[in-house]
C-alpha cells in the first residue's frame, strides 16, 4: 500500500512541477505586458486552473486508456513514467526553456510501457477505432499530428487575429488600444488559465485513475480496510477527489511561479503590447479548449509559444527573436524520445535487476 501512496504522491508531483512548469507559459504575456503584476498574475491563474481542472475528463480518458495496451501496464511502469517526465520539467525549466510537460508524460508511459512489454512495438495503441463513437484515436491521431499541427495553428491564428485586429482599429490611438485591450487581456488571461486546467490537469488525473486500475487488478487492494475501499476501481473512472486533489495540486504549483520561463516567453521572444497578449492569449485558449473537447492532451506551451510568435512577425519578421526559438524547438523535439528512453531504461534496468536475483 505504501508503494501505491507513493506513486500517487509522485503524480501529484508531476502535477506540481506542471503548475509552475507550463502555466508560466500561459500568464507570461500579462506580465510582460504590464497588464498585470507578477502576483496578480499568479492568483488569477491559480484560480482558473483550479476551476477548468475540475472540468470534464476527455483528456484523463485518452491518457489513462486510450495511448498504450493497459495489460502491460505495472505499477513500475507508471512509476518511470512519471519520474522521467519530472525530471524532463525540471531540467527544462532550470534552463528556462518552455517544453511541453504532455509529451513528457506522454513519452514516459509509452517507453516504459514498451520496455514492460519487453520491446514489443504492438503495445502502442498507434491508431485504434473507438467501437462506441467510431471515431479512429490512438497515439498517432491523438498526440503526433496535434504535436506538429497545433504549433502551426497557433502561429498561424495569432498571426491572422493580430492582422484582423490591426486592420479594425487602424483609426484608434494607440493609448485608447492599450487602455481597452489592457482590460481585455483580463479576459483572455483568465481564460488561457481555465483551458491550461482543463488539458494539463486532466493529464495527472488519468495517470492516478490508471494507478488504481492497475492496482484493483493486480490484486494490491485485495485486503483493504473499509476506509480505504474508495480506492478500488474495477473499471477505469476519474473519480471526484482525484480531480480535486490535482486540481489543488495544480493551483499550488501555479502559485510558486515560474520566473525562468516567464522570461522567456514574455520578455526575449518578442517585445509586447496589450493588443498583442490577448491576439496571443485568446488564440492559445481557443485552440485548447477545441483539443479539450476532442480529449487531446495539447502542450500549452507549444500553442501559447507559436501565439506569441506569429503576434510578433505581425510587426515584422525580425522583431522574433528566432535564435531563442530555435532553442525552444530543439527541447519541444526532444521531449518525448527523451522521456522515452529514460523511461525504457530505468523500467529495463529494473526488469533485469530482478532477474539477476
Amino acid at each position: 500500500m505504501l508503494f501505491i501512496f507513493l506513486i500517487i504522491l509522485l503524480a501529484l508531483a508531476f502535477e506540481f512541477v506542471n503548475g509552475f512548469h507550463d502555466t508560466a507559459n500561459a500568464i507570461a504575456t500579462s506580465i510582460s505586458t504590464k497588464v498585470l503584476t507578477p502576483r496578480q498574475a499568479v492568483v488569477l491563474a491559480a484560480v482558473f486552473n483550479l476551476l477548468g481542472a475540475l472540468a470534464g475528463v476527455s483528456v484523463a480518458t485518452t491518457i489513462g486508456k486510450g495511448l498504450v495496451d493497459t495489460q502491460f501496464v505495472t505499477l513500475h511502469t507508471i512509476l518511470f513514467a512519471l519520474l522521467s517526465a519530472v525530471l524532463w520539467n525540471l531540467l527544462t525549466w532550470w534552463l528556462g526553456l518552455p517544453s511541453s510537460s504532455s509529451h513528457a508524460l506522454i513519452g514516459g508511459l509509452c517507453g516504459a510501457t514498451l520496455a514492460s512489454a519487453h520491446g514489443n512495438w504492438a503495445v502502442i495503441r498507434w491508431s485504434v477505432v473507438n467501437p462506441a463513437t467510431g471515431a479512429v484515436e490512438g497515439l498517432w491521431h491523438k498526440v503526433i499530428i496535434p504535436m506538429f499541427a497545433s504549433p502551426v495553428l497557433g502561429l498561424l491564428g495569432g498571426f491572422l487575429l493580430m492582422i484582423f485586429l490591426l486592420i479594425c482599429l487602424n483609426r484608434i490611438t494607440p493609448r485608447w488600444i492599450n487602455l481597452v485591450f489592457g482590460k481585455l487581456q483580463l479576459l483572455s488571461a483568465a481564460s488561457i488559465g481555465f483551458s491550461h486546467g482543463t488539458n494539463d490537469a486532466q493529464k495527472t488525473m488519468g495517470i492516478i485513475a490508471l494507478i488504481l486500475l492497475t492496482a484493483t487488478q493486480d490484486g494490491t487492494f485485495a485486503h483493504l480496510p473499509a476506509w480505504l475501499q474508495f480506492l478500488e476501481t474495477p473499471k477505469f473512472e476519474v473519480a471526484f477527489w482525484i480531480k480535486l486533489a490535482c486540481a489543488l495540486t495544480m493551483a499550488a504549483g501555479t502559485a510558486m511561479g515560474g520566473w525562468r520561463i516567464i522570461k522567456t516567453i514574455g520578455h526575449k521572444m518578442v517585445r509586447l503590447q496589450p493588443i498583442h497578449g490577448f491576439a496571443a492569449q485568446t488564440t492559445a485558449a481557443a485552440i485548447i479548449q477545441v483539443a479539450t473537447h476532442w480529449g487531446i492532451p495539447l502542450s500549452t506551451t507549444h500553442v501559447i509559444s507559436c501565439a506569441v510568435m506569429g503576434v510578433g512577425a505581425t510587426k515584422r519578421l525580425s522583431a522574433v527573436k528566432w535564435g531563442i526559438v530555435g532553442q525552444m524547438v530543439w527541447a519541444w523535439m526532444l521531449t518525448m524520445p527523451v522521456s522515452a528512453l529514460l523511461a525504457y531504461a530505468f523500467q529495463r534496468a529494473v526488469m533485469l535487476t530482478v532477474k539477476s536475483w
